[in-house]
């Protein structure tokens, strides 16, 4: 008694029978996207930037009251929160320009396109800011560092002479 497998007939059963499914696939990336489902899309974009736009230009003057109202080191605190309140605009600005791009794409193709472009992009804006802030806070240290010894050798400076 022999045990024969066939396994090519085992594969084109397989394939047989699969044969919808893999049609419809290979179709997938053609598929339309509505115009009415990209035209709300749009739409909410729009108004989400117009929003963040208001929102940006409220922020822009508590922070000028902020930065009037109080001097010296109050100040790079204004300017820290000027920059996070830029990134943020531009964040959101990035965000919706993005929700508008992948509105526009008819294809899925085109959306997985799109998606990884502003992915991409907003790896370099990340990487971009992680090193601007590594600078500043140096700077910042380093500056700190230099007055806390100035103040410190002046105050050696009077304990010598008294």
């Amino acid at each position: 008694m022999t045990n024969s497998f066939d396994t090519e007939s085992v594969m084109n059963t397989v394939k047989t029978a699969f044969a919808p499914v893999t049609g419809a696939l290979k179709n997938f990336p053609n598929v339309e996207l509505p115009e009415a489902a990209r035209d709300f899309v749009k739409k909410a974009a729009g108004t989400a930037k117009d929003r963040t736009a208001e929102l940006r230009t409220g922020s822009e003057k508590v922070a000028s009251v902020i930065e009037d109202a109080v001097a010296g080191s109050v100040s790079e605190t204004a300017k820290v929160s000027r920059n996070i309140q830029q990134a943020v605009y531009d964040d959101a600005h990035a965000l919706f320009s993005g929700i508008d791009k992948l509105a526009s794409a008819k294809t899925f193709n085109e959306v997985v396109t799109i998606q990884s472009d502003l992915l991409r992009a907003q790896g370099e804006v990340l990487t971009a800011r992680a090193k601007a802030t590594t600078e500043y806070f140096g700077k910042l240290f380093a500056e700190g560092a230099k007055t806390a010894q100035e103040n410190f050798s002046k105050v050696a400076s009077s304990v010598k002479s008294a």
